[in-house]
């Protein structure tokens, strides 16, 4: 029985060691992150001499950050927790993961899409959609999960280093799909009818609910390529 509770206080220690390694490591580059995120939106002001482009930085706390770009809100929200993987994924099959399975733990930066209008305007039955997903470990390695580029350009783990220009690229592309993925109506009969309070309230609130594409569109395109 000792020699069982003394592999379980050795495994807890590791593992409690492990993922603090992550979590500061995670942190540390989501700071520098942030600095890179709200330069780049001042170059992007130097070169937009248009005050119609909304450029904004904001912070709300310690774990997330806002980037207005136009029409858009990027959100950049770093979670509090470490992450694995399950043990059938094929990440630990990757040949970088079977040297050292404690790189196999992450930090994750989540990037979410939303209107401006949605957080100017207080819209909060808005939807906003998941683009990517950032992973990084304990060495300061990471890949990226998303849609689009943010899919396929930052797979090699082995090779990622979240520095300076990896994190200018990711923003940059960030930007780019939000640009490029418009508002769509919904269908018809999807906003055929509604009661009086959501209409009375939509005048000061906007509480009719709007995404880019207010569910159906995503969640189609999501189950399509599963």
């Amino acid at each position: 029985m000792k020699v069982q509770n003394k592999n379980i206080v050795e495994l807890l220690k590791s593992r409690s060691i492990l993922k603090q390694e992550v979590y500061k490591k995670t942190l540390k580059q989501y700071c520098k992150f942030r600095k890179i995120i709200e330069a780049e939106l001042e170059a992007f002001k130097e070169e937009i001499n248009d005050e119609r482009v909304r450029l904004k930085y904001d912070d709300n706390g310690d774990f997330e950050t806002h980037a207005y770009v136009g029409s858009d809100v990027l959100v950049f929200n770093m979670h509090s927790n470490v992450f694995t993987f399950p043990d059938n994924s094929s990440i630990w099959k990757n040949s970088y993961i079977e040297e050292d399975k404690e790189r196999g733990y992450f930090g994750v930066i989540n990037v979410y899409n939303f209107l401006a209008d949605s957080f100017l305007q207080k819209r909060m039955n808005d939807a906003g959609y998941l683009i990517g997903r950032i992973f990084i470990n304990k060495d300061g390695h990471f890949m990226v999960e998303g849609k689009g580029e943010l899919g396929y350009l930052f797979r090699n783990i082995r090779s990622n280093q979240f520095n300076e220009e990896a994190m200018k690229m990711i923003f940059e592309i960030s930007v780019k799909h939000a640009a490029e993925f418009d508002l769509h109506t919904p269908p018809y009969q999807n906003v055929s009818i509604v009661n009086v309070m959501q209409i009375k309230s939509s005048t000061s609130s906007q509480e009719l609910k709007t995404g880019k594409r207010l569910g159906f569109k995503f969640q189609y395109e999501e189950e399509k390529n599963i």
